[in-house]
């Protein structure tokens, strides 16, 4: 049985039967038939963002925190070309996004005309930052181009697809089943990835041999944790890329945490004699630019046939899903371990020695550490940091996680990019406190999402590390560039006035000993927060980040 009803209609009961809670984006004539039948039917939360860019990266955090798919609506033309930043965010991450954007009227499209709102190219842009880009021509094809699309979007190795939709398709009329029938609409099943049987077999010969194994988990092993805790109990170590952060409870002893291209780590690294790659690109920034020495053999576990032999050479490669071939290897390893009874005692010395090295450079700031990590282990916490100095220092490993999805950053690198990841992951999760991490110059780069921050009564503490400037550049300038500064000293605001305008909560951290009580009583206070850490008048780190660490060579 069905009923006629707008194909904006239609988009909105398909968005609900993808259980999706909540939908970001910004209001346009060319969206509004999509965004009038969500508000009307009343069962999905719409985020209006100040930008585009800021919707996509919310959708983002809130797919990565709900492991759900992420849901961001634009409108055509620039507005479309806003998201682009934040899609290759997410194409990075690897993250399930769904973006759907309008289009002008069917009969004016590509006519180039100069007709409003309309880019050339628009679907060739989309296609350039997405994992798929569709174009939905009819009424009668929208339902089964999204279902399409969210099926690619979530099938491994995941990512972000872009449909657009004209807005005359919009508007126009299609036969749906009658509402409640939603299972007629659910999107296409997402089968996992096999493994190879034969290959399997072969690193459980190859690995039952080894007496100090080690796993490295990247973010496409979020799904396995409960077969990496088989493996862990056969003796496995751990270290996890920072997309991997929390697959592992990181207070685990035998969890290197992220503290993966240390010193300490690399030498563990050369008394191992196994090392198991799952769901990971051993990206650059944490590889030593691909210098990092690693085991040998090297294994890889992956979703994607092409990681095999990427960035570092494999002596096996097993394609498939990372929790089916993790929970079939640790079945066939279940007594034929032997694991040397040091091996727990190095990585233990090994994690403590890359710890000593992060604490010895963070001068005045240890305190800050410890009342963040003592925060996030007394209660359910999101830990979400923005591309800034501290993040680059400490926020990236020190704060420890006990769950994959407890923490969001931005994996691409991007300055700017952490305001809206927390208003994304506290919507996911709202029974969490969200912590933000980011600096004066990265929140200014879309310093407008803290009005949405403030309307939509987001429980965020944002504590913003105000050096005045762009600090990791003036210390790569003062590092390669002779000390010779340019364009990196910012007009910064007054901090207080500015939330006092919005109505958001602050407070000023600007002596060292009042860390711990500040950010106790900051995180304690329900709601959106503003924490300024006056590092101007606290004083500089011990040690200065002058970008991505390299191989020193002699």
């Amino acid at each position: 049985m069905t009923e006629s009803i707008t194909t904006g209609e239609l988009i909105a009961r398909f968005l609900e039967s993808c259980d999706v809670t909540t939908v970001f984006g910004v209001i346009s004539i060319h969206n509004m038939p999509i965004l009038d039948a969500i508000a009307r039917r009343g069962k999905i939360r719409f985020v209006p963002a100040r930008s585009e860019q800021g919707a996509a990266n919310m959708a983002d955090a809130h797919a990565r925190v709900s492991g759900g798919i992420g849901v961001v609506i634009s409108s055509t033309g620039t507005a479309a070309g806003n998201t682009c930043g934040s899609m290759v965010e997410a194409l990075t991450a690897g993250t399930p996004l769904l973006h759907i954007t309008g289009q002008i009227e069917r009969d004016w499209l590509d006519r180039g005309w100069g007709f409003i709102h309309e880019a050339r190219d628009q679907l060739a842009m989309m296609s350039a930052v997405s994992k798929r880009a569709w174009r939905v021509w009819s009424p009668e094809t929208a339902l089964g181009t999204l279902r399409e699309a969210v099926r690619t979007a979530r099938m491994a190795p995941s990512g972000p697809v872009a449909v657009e939709i004209p807005i005359d398709v919009q508007a126009a009329m299609v036969d749906c089943p009658v509402d409640g029938a939603l299972d007629a609409l659910r999107p296409a099943p997402v089968p996992r990835v096999p493994f190879d049987e034969a290959a399997l077999e072969r690193l459980a010969v190859a690995l039952e041999r080894a007496r100090r194994p080690l796993l490295w988990l990247g973010g496409g092993a979020r799904g396995a944790t409960a077969e990496v805790a088989q493996l862990m109990a056969l003796g496995f170590g751990v270290v996890t890329s920072v997309q991997g952060r929390g697959i592992v409870d990181e207070r685990h002893p035998m969890s290197l945490g992220a503290y993966n291209l240390y010193p300490e780590s690399e030498a563990l690294y050369q008394s191992c004699d196994a090392m198991v790659v799952v769901g990971s690109q051993l990206r650059s920034n944490e590889t030593l630019r691909y210098q990092l020495k690693l085991p040998r053999p090297l294994y890889r576990i992956d979703a994607d046939a092409s990681k095999d032999g990427r960035a570092y050479a494999s002596d096996l490669f097993v394609c498939g899903d990372a929790a089916l071939a993790l929970g079939a290897l640790a079945e066939r390893l279940r007594t034929r371990m032997s694991i040397d009874p040091r091996f727990a005692t190095d990585l233990a010395e090994a994690r403590r020695g890359a710890t000593v090295r992060i604490a010895a450079g963070l001068g005045p700031y240890q305190g800050l550490v410890d009342a963040l990590t003592a925060a996030v282990a007394a209660r359910p916490s999101t830990w979400v940091r923005d591309v800034t100095v501290s993040n680059s220092t400490w926020g990236n490993r020190a704060v420890l996680l006990s769950g994959p999805r407890e923490g969001v950053h931005a994996m691409g690198g991007g300055i700017g990019m952490g305001i809206q990841m927390a208003v994304g992951a506290a919507l996911a999760a709202p029974d969490r406190k969200t912590l933000c991490l980011s600096g004066d110059g990265g929140l200014m780069v879309n310093i407008g999402e803290l009005a949405t921050l403030v309307q939509e009564d987001v429980d965020v503490t944002l504590f913003v590390m105000n050096d005045k400037g762009y600090g990791v550049i003036r210390n790569i300038q003062d590092a390669q560039y002779g000390g010779r500064r340019h364009y990196v000293d910012l007009h910064t605001p007054q901090f207080a006035t500015l939330a006092a305008a919005l109505g958001l909560a602050y407070r000023r951290i600007d002596r060292a000993d009042a860390f711990a009580t500040q950010v106790q009583a900051a995180i304690d206070t329900r709601g959106p927060m503003l924490v300024e850490v006056d590092m101007t008048a606290i004083g500089p780190y011990a040690s200065a980040f002058a970008g991505p660490p390299l191989k020193k060579t002699a």
